[in-house]
């Protein structure tokens, strides 16, 4: 993997602001990539950043969270069980346009003369601020001024603030502004590029080849527009409003015309010089999988009213409120790095915009930013950014648990599609069905069902919502548990252990094998978990218990069933090479040699048949290592140490999901110079488009594991069983990072240098966890400051392939090869 070892980011064109991205020059070159960084959304609403008069846009994207369009898989060869139905979300009429005439001189960005420009996507404002300065062909200067917010108040509102003033002289202003639809023509409707240079990528959006969204109705009323429309097959409905309020002391008139695809309200101004024309442009946006696009309207409408009767700044305090409190409880400070601590906050942000006001719904993989994946819900969701969530925004990851639980009822169908009891969660899907073709590297990883369960009881224990298992979420557990008690065996050959066979891992590099290390440690997990919550639901609550009987069909034997088949899990060892085995044949393959492989040939998956790969030793992501992570207890600090070492040599990184786990370990193990390295390969992945496809939305688990690699990785917590231990690592070059967590109702900021970590209840009245094994109790009014000592044991270096190969014996042992010493360089 190739490291950052400096800032990435070219400072002249994006200057540190530790509260702010700000761009000070348009580069048309990588206006894919910015239209993503400066998106905005809510989690149900997101607008990339196409500038409002774009005609030449990357990807003029409108996303709404889960309104999707279905398509049938064709397989080139059939087969029982194959997933049928493709899910794909909708790029939505564009509310967002306007164009800008002076003299009939159109402004067009990428050919305009800017004498000053600066774009600000603000944190603590929530608002995207472009400023520019504009020569017209004739000489004339125009200051442009924009403001955009995705409201996090009101789910379904999104302004624009469009002022426009002649600087030097009278003008005629012409300001069209639009819903447009883009979906008339099939050369003019795309989600963006299937294929990269003529080679099919799977991380972007499938295209579409017919007509998406039937027109429905058309509305005009004064400035007010609404367009509605139902998708061609998935039957799913949408209505887009607009209203328009023209603030000026300039002469002006108006026309305004509205077809299928094209609502349009023109204003014509006679500018003075020094004399602002101001355009606010309310819009909303609400969908639905049954409702009639009439009443969609009428909602859009009420949502209208509202934004009319709310002045303008007051939607824009309602935002600085929202934000003001998100920061109070999940903002995480850097002392002294600036420009980490810019890209700290900007990752933070996103997660704020991908997920707080799903209200119910899913988590896409690119939240509301962009197109890649189709806009589905993977199970990164659950593992990357649940527990920034269940610490956080514990009203928010409930709502995330609920979207998993109301998809239960399909779960179990595609259980018993594939000959299984239980409950099977796709494993990518926007409507609960399966929607990925290549079963291998989908279907196969049956382990998003213990994924989801330990989310499920990571929130339950940092909450102690007990309440929502009692309330239908225990269902989950069961049905999974159900699922791994007829998926696994027990050999009869004497070996009394339990086996999970045919199944794929998070590693998609290696695919169908038996006994993978990270779905029997996590199934292990489920299987517990669903025993010990229905014990106790029997011994605390017993009405509800006797529900769940009924309403399940549980039999009396069933949890004795689930411990046994825990206890007697099969867990992969090699107790040659003092490592666990990814599956049972991993270590029989060759090693890939990706020390020699050129950076053209990456990532792998794009340049080598699956076939290939999957004969070596060769990894996406880190799959064991995730394993060390999610259950660290159930391993040895020198089994970390030497899997760490191990699998470090043989992770390609091609996923963005891998580096802040290896981060997490490289910590704890550690490796924490290591650790540094690929936390800051995951926290610019996006900003400095480290995986070339930026352009498609953010990584949205991938910023959540930023902020997990800062409170599990640097600050050493972990949560097995519930219990919240800590265990202080910081960067060497790192004075002080301070965060809080929300543990049961209680706000505890902790504050850690190299010397004392400091905790301090910020609401809530008590809470004890463990530093360094050491309980301590704290409570409000009452800090307490814990001395860290010493790190530890400090290792230097990397583990490469030809460590590996090198010290190979040949029974096919491996002796813990010795590393060079490398060193990161302060930003």
């Amino acid at each position: 993997m190739n490291f950052i070892t400096s800032d990435p980011l070219d400072r002249n064109h994006f200057p540190v602001d530790e509260w702010a991205l700000v761009e000070t020059e348009f580069d048309p070159d990588i206006q894919g990539r910015t239209e993503t960084l400066f998106s905005v959304g809510n989690g149900y609403l997101g607008l990339r950043g196409n500038v409002e008069e774009a005609r030449d846009g990357y990807a003029y994207g409108t996303f709404i969270n889960g309104f999707h369009e279905t398509w049938t898989i064709q397989h080139a060869e059939e087969a029982f069980g194959f997933a049928r139905v493709g899910q794909t979300i909708v790029n939505v009429p564009d509310a967002k346009i306007i164009r800008l005439y002076v003299d009939d001189e159109p402004f067009v960005l990428t050919e305009a003369d800017i004498l000053q420009y600066s774009r600000r996507l603000d944190f603590v404002d929530g608002v995207l601020v472009r400023e520019l300065e504009w020569r017209t062909p004739s000489g004339k200067r125009v200051a442009v001024r924009s403001r955009r917010i995705v409201s996090f108040t009101d789910r379904h509102l999104a302004v624009t603030d469009y002022e426009v003033e002649m600087l030097d002289a009278d003008a005629s202003i012409l300001i069209s502004s639009q819903i447009l639809n883009r979906q008339d023509a099939i050369d003019e409707y795309h989600l963006g590029p299937s294929a990269e240079n003529g080679v099919f990528d799977p991380r972007k959006a499938e295209l579409f080849h017919d007509r998406v969204l039937q027109p429905r109705l058309k509305r005009a009323n004064g400035s007010r527009y609404l367009l509605g429309y139902r998708t061609t097959n998935s039957s799913m409905t949408i209505a887009c409003g607009v209203e328009h309020k023209l603030i000026t002391d300039n002469d002006w008139d108006q026309t305004s015309s509205i077809d299928d695809d094209l609502a349009k309200h023109v204003y014509r101004v006679k500018a003075k010089p020094g004399v602002p024309i101001r355009l606010i442009k309310n819009i909303t946006y609400h969908t639905s999988r049954t409702v009639p696009a009439r009443e969609l309207a009428d909602r859009c409408s009420r949502t209208l009213d509202r934004a009319r009767e709310t002045p303008l700044e007051e939607q824009y305090q309602k935002q600085r409120d929202w934000l003001a409190d998100f920061w109070s409880r999940s903002d995480v400070e850097v002392e002294g790095q600036p420009s980490i601590q810019q890209a700290v906050r900007w990752n933070l942000f996103q997660l704020a915009q991908a997920t707080a006001r799903t209200d119910g719904g899913g988590i896409a993989a690119k939240g509301v930013s962009g197109s890649g994946y189709g806009g589905h819900y993977f199970w990164d969701t659950e593992i990357y950014v649940l527990p920034f969530l269940s610490y956080t925004a514990p009203v928010v990851a409930r709502n995330a648990l609920r979207f998993r639980q109301a998809m239960l009822e399909p779960a179990r169908t595609r259980a018993a599609e594939l000959n299984q009891c239980g409950a099977l969660f796709p494993w990518r899907t926007i409507n609960g069905q399966e929607s990925s073709a290549y079963y291998a590297a989908s279907t196969a990883q049956y382990h998003i069902d213990a994924d989801i369960a330990h989310a499920l009881m990571q929130y339950v224990a940092a909450t102690g919502d007990d309440d929502f298992l009692i309330r239908g979420a225990i269902d989950i557990l069961v049905e999974t548990a159900r699922m791994w008690a007829d998926l696994g065996f027990w050999r009869s050959n004497g070996d009394d252990n339990f086996h999970i066979h045919g199944v794929t891992g998070p590693d998609e590099y290696t695919t169908v094998v038996n006994d993978n290390l990270y779905t029997n440690v996590m199934a292990r997990a489920n299987l517990r978990s669903a025993a010990r919550a229905v014990e106790r639901l029997k011994a605390d609550e017993p009405v509800a218990y006797e529900r769940l009987v009924s309403r399940l069909d549980l039999g009396p034997d069933e949890t004795a069933e689930w411990s046994h088949a825990a206890d007697k899990m099969h867990i992969p060892f090699d107790r040659r090479t003092g490592i666990h085995p990814q599956d049972a044949a991993f270590l029989e393959k060759e090693l890939w040699d990706l020390e020699n492989t050129p950076a053209s040939k990456r990532p792998l998956l794009l340049h080598y048949h699956p076939l290939v790969i999957y004969r070596f030793q060769v990894l996406k992501q880190a799959d064991v290592v995730l394993a060390l992570h999610l259950q660290g207890d159930d391993f040895t600090a020198e089994q970390k140490r030497s899997d760490f070492e191990y699998y470090e040599a043989l992770t390609t990184g091609d996923s963005t999901l891998s580096a802040v786990v290896q981060s997490i370990i490289a910590a704890e193990v550690g490796y924490h110079d290591l650790a540094l390295k690929y936390f800051l390969s995951s926290l610019f992945v996006d900003l400095a488009d480290l995986h070339h496809n930026t352009s498609d939305g953010i990584h949205v688990a991938s910023t959540g594991g930023v902020w997990s690699a800062l409170v599990y990785g640097f600050a050493g917590m972990r949560d097995h069983d519930g219990n919240i231990t800590f265990e202080p690592r910081l960067p060497e070059n790192w004075t002080r990072m301070s965060f809080r967590v929300t543990l049961r109702g209680t706000r505890v900021r902790a504050d850690v240098t190299q010397q004392v970590i400091t905790l301090t209840v910020e609401s809530g009245q008590s809470a004890t966890v463990s530093v360094r094994g050491e309980s301590v109790y704290v409570e409000a009014g009452n800090p307490v400051t814990v001395g860290l000592g010493h790190h530890g044991l400090r290792l230097t270096g990397t583990p490469t392939t030809s460590d590996i190969e090198g010290t190979r014996r040949a029974d096919g042992s491996v002796v813990t090869a010795s590393m060079p010493t490398i060193s990161v360089n302060d930003f």
